[in-house]
């Protein structure tokens, strides 16, 4: 059963940082590009970074969390990361990590893009002294 298992997250300070970790099931995540989306309450869902298949070599980063966020992958443990750091007091959003996602340039894809999403099931950061 292919399965994208998330942990991490949950209530921090302004200015902090927390680690998002997306593990991967019945996959092998380096046959996709990864990434993450987050969703606020009331808001569209924003595709906020994603990763190059493979090694990894290329990344992208939506303009908010460029020099706050850093997405990156370890292969031999099957899980794709997510460090935010200097996290400004916002609204509640739940992070969603995600395979192959649309947002990312084509040329991250893998060898087997399909076009098929696998997503995992949310992790909520709250940010909040």
């Amino acid at each position: 059963q292919v399965q994208l298992v998330q942990s991490g997250g949950g209530l921090v300070q302004p200015g902090g940082s927390l680690t998002l970790s997306c593990a991967g099931t019945g996959l092998t995540l380096d046959n996709y590009a990864m990434g993450w989306f987050r969703q606020a309450p009331g808001k569209e869902r924003e595709g906020v970074t994603c990763i190059s298949s493979r090694d990894g070599r290329y990344t992208y980063y939506t303009n908010s969390v460029k020099g706050r966020f850093s997405i990156s992958r370890d292969d031999a443990k099957n899980t794709v990361y997510l460090q935010m750091n200097s996290l400004p007091p916002e609204d509640p959003a739940v992070y969603y990590c995600v395979t192959d996602p649309a947002f990312c340039p084509a040329d991250y894809y893998g060898p087997y893009y399909a076009g098929k999403e696998y997503w995992g099931k949310g992790r909520l950061v709250t940010v909040s002294s």
